[in-house]
């Protein structure tokens, strides 16, 4: 009776060894995938681009101002809501 516990207790220390060193080595697989698919990426958005683009700026640029304006409007708005 003894034998086989002793044999259970060592069977299950195995198996959470062998689990253990397993999530690790799953671990580091995934983090080099996406590390490779991150630079792969980075590679293709730096083939595509040729520099900088002034129209591309200009348009950026235009979207900001037409959104902060819209901000400092419901800003100016909500405090002379509050004042009142």
């Amino acid at each position: 009776m003894i034998k086989k516990l002793l044999i259970a207790i060592a069977g299950t220390a195995l198996v959470s060894l062998a689990s253990a060193q397993t999530g690790d080595a799953v671990k580091e697989t995934g983090k080099a995938a996406s590390e490779e698919t991150k630079a792969a990426g980075d590679q293709i958005k730096a083939a595509g681009h040729s520099g900088p683009r002034k129209q591309v700026d200009k348009a950026k640029a235009r979207a900001h101002k037409a959104s902060a304006r819209v901000h400092r409007h419901r800003a100016k708005a909500a405090a002379d809501a509050a004042v009142n």
